[in-house]
């Protein structure tokens, strides 16, 4: 009988200590309860699929993002959300996430928390893809490296395309604030808004959030820094490749953004906002890659965006926060200013008088081509520098000249290593993607790449290589990896990036006599900035 008994005894500790175990992975949030699930073989609870705002669709299509409803029960958190509308544009994007609807407005969150008291610093990712693709559950922005480094981790689910940045006069006149076409960057400013008053629950800190984000991720960094909205929710940033700064996906007037969208009515043959709501998703996403129709922009609506961003900058109304920036030492190859054309200097030198004209002379002499190999480079850096490059310089100068913040400026340098076998006839593609092909055996580049391409950096930067198949990844990767999290992840919990073991990296000032950045790679260090003549030449093209 005392056996018995004492079986019974440990049966009702082990169901309550089980009973425990679950209502620890469960957090009591605004909306409701959501029910975590652990990372398997580590105690990093991981939410997936948290609605943050109402779904927009139907009526909701083109509006400001609504406040999520409330809900009874629990939630379960185990799957990720839908993903935005968008088409296959980049080959390196995986998601898992629950298909594609216009009911997308979701957010993941991975914390370490133990007891949801502890105020850990909070990072909240943005995907890139140009505005048009990308999603929250990609691998390779999974957040439990970040979570492993005493960082509560969030990436979050914003409108695209069309969806997400269209604009029409009848759009801004419904409008309560009389705007239209910043939807996508909205959604953003909402799931900050709900980081803010929930991620305490998740053990962490809503005075201690850093945005980061890579290429249209990085470029939504900038703008949420520069927004009247959002510079009161974070207190760092980090931009990998990208600002909102001419030529790079800068945000337009809002007069001329309309007239695009109303253009693009015409064409759909929708003359009211009800008739251009009641297309379906997938109709209006055909439409604009099928017919000849007006691109969708960002703009300057007075509201979230109330000037251009240089503008901004230069009065000193962003963000006063410290700031990580930096880009890849060869964001897109040679071949986008060389097209077909063999490398040569005399191919170069004809393309830069068919393309810049009378500005051709003062290009090659910043971007020299006095043998093959050195037009490969400078035509890679004069891509790269148009692409993204000088609008990210942009942003960091115009920080550190109207901030007391300081900036962190970086180059990175590491490129990626062959592909596996099993890739088959794969190429990268142009601006970081990967062009598959058939099983053969990767047939080997014909112009070795000079340096590392876009977007070839978040996985380094997330610890997140082991999540990447695609290419073999060696000790040296690893390390490279392990550098830049460490950097990254010290920047998120101080606002700088030293620490124990890590090359010593000076910020950039207003003050500062010299201008420095930090080459990551197998060996990383400091260096001294030399390709400012390049940016200062760009700079009378774009600021005109």
């Amino acid at each position: 009988m005392k056996r018995v008994l004492l079986t019974l005894a440990v049966l009702v500790q082990l169901a309550s200590l089980n009973s425990f175990s679950q209502i620890k992975d469960q957090i009591t949030t605004h909306n409701g309860i959501v029910q975590g699930v652990r990372e398997p073989g580590s105690s990093i609870l991981i939410f997936k699929g948290i609605p943050y705002a109402e779904p927009p669709v139907g009526p909701l299509r083109w509006k400001e993002p609504q406040p999520a409803k409330n809900w009874k029960g629990i939630r379960k958190a185990d799957h990720f959300g839908h993903n935005a509308m968008q088409k296959n544009i980049f080959g390196d994007m995986s998601f898992r996430s629950s298909g594609m609807s216009e009911d997308c407005l979701y957010l993941n969150v991975w914390t370490p928390s133990k007891t949801g008291k502890e105020k850990l610093p909070v990072l909240v990712y943005f995907y890139g893809g140009g505005l048009a693709a990308g999603d929250g559950s990609e691998p390779r922005y999974d957040g439990a490296s970040m979570a492993k480094k005493g960082i509560v981790a969030v990436t979050i689910n914003y409108r695209l395309g069309i969806f997400g940045f269209f604009s029409h006069p009848d759009l801004t006149k419904e409008s309560p604030h009389h705007t239209s076409g910043n939807y996508g960057y909205l959604d953003q400013h909402a799931a900050l808004e709900w980081v803010r008053d929930n991620i305490a629950a998740f053990g962490g800190d809503p005075a201690k959030v850093t945005i980061a984000g890579e290429s249209a991720g990085s470029i939504s960094v900038s703008v949420q820094m520069a927004s009247p909205l959002s510079k009161g929710l974070i207190a760092g940033a980090i931009g990998e490749s990208g600002a909102a700064i001419n030529p790079t996906l800068y945000p337009v007037p809002l007069a001329e953004a309309e007239a695009h969208g109303t253009a693009f009515a015409e064409k759909m043959n929708a003359n009211t906002l009800e008739a251009l709501r009641a297309i379906p998703a997938e109709k209006l996403l055909d439409s604009v890659f099928s017919v000849a129709t007006p691109y969708s922009s960002a703009t300057i609506d007075g509201y979230l965006i109330p000037r251009s961003l240089p503008e901004i900058f230069e009065a000193g109304e962003q963000a006063q926060v410290p700031l990580l920036v930096g880009w890849n030492s060869a964001e897109v190859p040679f071949q986008a200013i060389m097209r077909a054309e063999a490398p040569t200097p005399d191919n170069y030198k004809k393309i830069l008088n068919q393309t810049f004209g009378d500005k051709a002379a003062g290009i090659l002499e910043l971007y020299p081509a006095r043998s093959e190999e050195e037009t490969i480079r400078s035509a890679t850096a004069l891509a790269s520098d148009r692409f993204i490059v000088y609008s990210t310089w942009k942003w960091a100068d115009l920080h550190a000249k109207n901030s007391n913040q300081p900036v962190y400026r970086y180059v990175f340098s590491r490129i990626r290593p062959a592909m596996t076998p099993k890739m088959g006839n794969a190429t990268p593609g142009l601006a970081g993607g990967v062009q598959k092909g058939n099983n053969a055996k990767p047939a080997p580049p014909k112009y070795p790449a000079v340096g590392a391409s876009h977007a070839s950096e978040i996985e380094y930067a997330l610890g997140n290589l082991y999540s990447n198949k695609v290419y073999a990844w060696t000790a040296d990767d690893y390390k490279v990896s392990a550098t830049m999290l460490d950097y990254f992840a010290n920047f998120v919990k101080t606002g700088n990036p030293n620490g124990n073991g890590l090359p010593q990296w000076e910020p950039i000032t207003k003050n500062s006599k010299r201008i420095n950045y930090m080459d990551i790679n197998v060996t990383s260090e400091q260096k001294e900035e030399t390709d400012r003549a390049r940016y200062l030449f760009l700079d009378k093209l774009y600021m005109k």
